[in-house]
C-alpha cells in the first residue's frame, strides 16, 4: 500500500480588499483622513498644503505602520519591501520594487512597478496616475493618503 503524503503543500489566495468608498473624490478622502488625524498631524498636511510644492507628504492611515509618515522630497522616491525602499512596508503583501513616486513638473506621478499584487489609487487599479493631494494609494495591506501643495 503507498503511503499518503501527509505533508502536502497547502496554497490559498490573497485577498486584499478594498477599502469601503467614504467619497468620491480625493478631497472626500482627505477630509476623512484628517477628521481622524492627531493635531500633530493636521498641523503637518496644513503645512504641506500650504507649502512651496518642492516636496509632498505620505501618511499611512489603515495597515500595519499605521501613522507613519513619509516626506517625497527627491525626484524618484520608490516603494516596497526592499530596506532599500525610500518607503519601507514591511509585509509580504508589498513586493520588493513595489512602486515608485516621481516627481514632474505636472507634479508627482505614482508608477507600478509591475508588482504581483498591483497598486490602488482611490480603489482602481493603475500602472501610472498623476497625483492630486488626498488620492488614497493601496499598496498590499497599506493604505495612504497622498498630501501635496494645492495649486491655486
Amino acid at each position: 500500500m503507498a503511503k499518503s503524503d501527509s505533508h502536502q503543500e497547502l496554497t490559498s489566495t490573497l485577498h486584499l480588499g478594498l477599502r469601503s468608498v467614504v467619497g468620491n473624490s480625493p478631497a472626500d478622502h482627505l477630509a476623512d483622513f484628517l477628521a481622524t488625524a492627531s493635531a500633530e498631524e493636521r498641523e503637518i498636511v496644513e503645512k504641506t498644503i500650504n507649502g512651496d510644492g518642492k516636496s509632498a507628504m505620505i501618511f499611512i492611515h489603515r495597515g500595519a505602520q499605521k501613522g507613519a509618515r513619509f516626506s517625497i522630497a527627491e525626484s524618484n522616491a520608490t516603494v516596497g519591501r526592499s530596506s532599500e525602499s525610500v518607503i519601507f512596508l514591511d509585509d509580504v503583501t508589498v513586493s520588493r520594487k513595489h512602486a515608485v513616486f516621481t516627481k514632474s513638473d505636472n507634479g508627482y506621478i505614482f508608477s507600478d512597478s509591475g508588482s504581483l499584487n498591483g497598486s490602488y489609487v482611490n480603489n482602481e487599479l493603475v500602472s501610472e496616475k498623476v497625483l492630486v493631494s488626498g488620492d488614497e494609494i493601496q499598496i498590499g495591506k497599506f493604505h495612504l493618503i497622498f498630501i501635496s501643495a494645492m495649486s491655486n
